[in-house]
């Protein structure tokens, strides 16, 4: 379980580059709402500790459990659905007394380490037809009690997911650009039918969040864009440099309350505003270094679990950041998510910790090689 490792293989470049960034999102929580400031600093310890832990143990180890690591979801999961507290009109949250926790942000990390495990184990047979079918039923599975909550930003996050794991576990390129025929006409007919005001396949307060993206100038959806229009003036007001941290200037918009969530779902516009452009570009700038990093350590993994828990968690920060900053500058329709590391939330912090630890040690494995007839 536990093995000895040089320390000079360590990779402290990716450590640093999170310490950089959950500082930026410690700092950036305490402007926007000064007493969640000591929690975020909690989850951000609590996240390291459990990257170190996980880092010294044998992803390899980790994953003979994967089938219990695949049903301990589904419970987590049912968990939600049956004792599962909410807000919002979504049941998304679990209350422990001292903290409320959301098993999503926690499933998308689990599900990439059984994805790695049991595509792995079916390597040679990937592009049969009954494993793409039990594959998909083991999808279904989580992604359903996912999207009853309901969450549908995550439950499209989990199946783009998928898909990019099933692409570098091996997926053949016929059976890509069957499944491109398939969806991209599904995709245009889905879009033209949740436009329609007697539309069934959305709730109302998600086709509005929709329709208000694609008519911002519509007064009837002008609740609906407000909190976007909002975030895009902060962002812009903060010029190049930006008015700096914490400051008290009446006309900001995170301290004149003009966005709501400011310190989760639009923390960008809090970067915005108090870093200007220079350090919007520094945010972006690291979690693309986060991204590479995984994605480089993926490309020397001993095995093809390795590179699967590698890229899965590096598409995990690149395609929440990607959401979460298109929709404070308002290039997509508003949706929750949290950008990695940045916005406050220990369940997302923690979890996204996690999966850093598997990819350190990802990078601790030495790739085997043949010396002499024997693996060294």
């Amino acid at each position: 379980m536990l093995k000895q490792y040089k320390l000079k293989d360590y990779n402290f470049r990716l450590v640093l580059w999170l310490i950089a960034i959950s500082g930026v999102g410690i700092l950036l929580v305490g402007s926007a709402q000064h007493s969640l400031q000591s929690r975020q600093v909690m989850g951000v310890a609590m996240g390291l500790a459990v990257m170190l832990i996980l880092s010294l143990m044998d992803f390899s180890w980790i994953l003979n459990f994967y089938w219990i690591i695949y049903f301990g979801n589904i419970i987590m999961l049912l968990a939600v659905r049956l004792f599962g507290s909410s807000a919002g009109g979504a049941t998304r949250w679990i209350d422990l007394g001292f903290i409320r926790f959301q098993p999503t942000e926690l499933s998308k990390i689990l599900l990439i380490m059984f994805f790695a495990k049991y595509f792995m184990e079916h390597e040679d047979d990937l592009n049969t037809f009954r494993t793409l079918v039990q594959s998909l039923i083991l999808l279904a599975v989580p992604l359903v009690l996912i999207l009853i909550q309901p969450d549908l930003k995550n439950t499209i996050t989990v199946v783009i997911l998928f898909c990019i794991l099933l692409y570098i576990g091996g997926l053949s390129y016929k059976i890509i650009g069957g499944a491109l025929l398939i969806t991209i006409p599904l995709a245009v007919i889905f879009l033209t039918i949740v436009v329609q005001p007697d539309q069934k396949l959305l709730k109302d307060y998600q086709r509005d969040r929709i329709m208000s993206w694609l008519y911002p100038e519509n007064e009837e959806y002008a609740d609906d864009i407000a909190q976007q229009e909002n975030s895009k003036i902060a962002i812009g007001s903060g010029q190049l440099t930006g008015k700096g941290l914490d400051n008290n200037e009446v006309s900001s918009a995170n301290k004149g309350n003009f966005v709501s969530q400011i310190q989760t779902d639009f923390i960008f516009a809090v970067a915005g505003e108090e870093l200007g452009f220079i350090g919007c570009c520094c945010i972006v700038g690291l979690l693309l270094l986060i991204i590479f990093e995984c994605v480089f350590v993926g490309r020397r993994a001993k095995d093809l679990s390795g590179k699967l828990i590698c890229c899965g968690v590096g598409s995990v920060i690149g395609l929440q950041s990607f959401i979460n900053i298109c929709v404070a500058t308002g290039l997509m329709p508003n949706t929750g998510t949290p950008l990695p590391f940045v916005s406050y939330g220990l369940t997302s912090i923690v979890s996204l910790y996690i999966g850093m630890g598997l990819v350190l040690n990802v990078g601790l494995q030495k790739s085997k090689t043949y010396i002499g007839g024997q693996i060294s």
